[in-house]
């Protein structure tokens, strides 16, 4: 519970001002510079380039699409 290998975030920065924004963003690379995996779902395509895999979902199918 305390040390997962996995971090699921859905909508981390969903109402979020910029600079909140940014700084939850930076732990969550931080997070995965420490070798833990981060699956985050997000409406926002700002947050895109934070990622390392993107799959997108449109009309109910899975998709890779790149950085």
């Amino acid at each position: 519970m305390n040390d997962p290998s996995v971090l699921l975030a859905d909508e981390p920065t969903g109402d979020l001002d910029m600079d909140t924004e940014a700084e939850i963003m930076d732990l969550f690379a931080k997070v995965n510079r420490q070798g833990k995996t981060v699956v985050m779902v997000t409406h926002n395509p700002d947050l895109a380039p934070f990622g390392t895999r993107i799959l997108r979902m449109e009309k109910g199918r899975l998709t890779e699409a790149g950085i």
